[in-house]
């Protein structure tokens, strides 16, 4: 009697299942099987939270953008420790670093000095800053008291805080993929629909287009389409033009896969009906081709990212992206481009990781939209 009912549960707990399956939307069907994609769901946390910190980086930076301490040049990261010559202690701390020229080949070595112990504190005051360029606070996440450094991840030449820098970076460095990518799904939704709607000889045109386009070197198109950009503009110009010069370029793939996606469409009987019903064919485009394939466009988006991020950041770190006093990813790098960084302060090369987990995390999403959308897919 018992094992009859809990057979009897079970095929209540199948055929609710079932319905609810056969009664969702294509959006819940791809929710449900995007979240069975373990490392896409993992990376679209450390998404999220890269994201996050690029939101309100004025707030997690120890240290504001202007900060410089140049006694400091150089100076290596500082250890997080437990555990000093008076014990053990319940919360981290840094010492007090020294620097001192060797008398032969004059560099400036630091050193810690272990009579001092800075405990690194949570929610503390410290130097002035504009969150958002809206009001101004001095609330920083994490800091040590005055008198000490916390330098996690080092300085530069200047001795500005690598880590602050990092984090203000991100801000720049992740929006530029977003707004480049939204520019790129205009032009390439509009011109591809265009193209595979209408064909004929605007197909042709648009077609013969995008392939001299698409024939020409990604990066020294960049190059000349970034050095056509005037000297005198400011940062912010500098920054919109260097996102529209990376859309020009992106939006062609986009293009040519709607098209495809359109001229398998418009001949099937909802397309046709819609027609005969007196639909314009603006209408029929957007109303009902479009949205029958808008998932594999937002996976084409996810996976676009990443590629505008990497455009970005060569394009500065070749000096012809952002300038200084903006303060990217790519501007980063570009500081440790000769030998003598990469053999005496390697830690002016950390942006390299922060830039490999962003596009390997878009990536990893872009592959679980990418099976979450394929209806053929378990």
């Amino acid at each position: 009697m018992v094992l009859a009912q809990e057979q009897y549960v079970e095929e209540e707990l199948e055929t609710a299942e079932e319905t609810a399956v056969h009664a969702a939307s294509q959006w819940q069907l791809m929710w449900w099987k995007f979240r069975k994609h373990k490392v896409a769901m993992a990376a679209g946390m450390v998404i999220l939270c890269l994201y996050f910190v690029a939101m309100f980086c004025e707030v997690l930076a120890p240290y504001t953008l202007e900060s410089r301490n140049v006694q400091y040049a150089f100076a290596p990261p500082q250890r997080l420790r437990l555990v000093s010559n008076e014990g053990v202690h319940f919360w981290p701390f840094v010492y007090k670093i020294k620097g001192f020229r060797h008398p032969e080949t004059l560099r400036k070595y630091y050193v810690e000095d272990e009579s001092k112990t800075y405990p690194v504190q949570l929610f503390v005051r410290g130097e002035t800053y504009r969150f958002w360029g809206l009001f101004e606070t001095d609330i920083h996440l994490f800091e040590v008291e005055e008198g000490g450094t916390l330098f996690l991840l080092g300085t530069d030449h200047l001795g500005r805080d690598l880590l602050s820098r990092i984090i203000y970076g991100s801000r720049i460095s992740l929006t530029i993929g977003l707004i480049g990518v939204s520019l790129s799904f205009v032009f390439g939704l509009v011109i591809g629909v265009v193209s595979g709607y209408y064909g004929g000889w605007i197909d042709n045109i648009i077609q013969r287009g995008i392939e001299i386009l698409r024939s020409f070197p990604s990066i020294p198109l960049w190059m000349a389409l970034a050095a056509a950009l005037p000297a005198s503009w400011s940062p912010l110009q500098v920054y919109m033009g260097i996102t529209v010069v990376l859309s020009l370029i992106g939006w062609t793939g986009l293009a040519r896969q709607v098209r495809g996606k359109i001229l398998s469409l418009r001949e099937e009987d909802f397309a046709m009906a819609a027609l005969l019903a007196g639909a314009s064919r603006w209408r029929i485009m957007t109303r009902h081709l479009l949205p029958s394939f808008m998932s594999h466009i937002i996976v084409s988006l996810t996976l676009a990212v990443p590629s505008m991020i990497l455009g970005e950041t060569s394009l500065s770190f070749l000096g012809l992206g952002l300038r200084p006093p903006v303060t990217s990813w790519g501007v980063l790098l570009k500081e440790a481009q000769n030998v003598q960084a990469v053999a005496f302060q390697p830690w002016l090369l950390t942006p390299v990781i922060f830039v490999i987990i962003t596009v390997l995390a878009f990536n990893f999403v872009g592959d679980g939209l990418r099976d979450a959308a394929d209806p053929y897919s378990r």
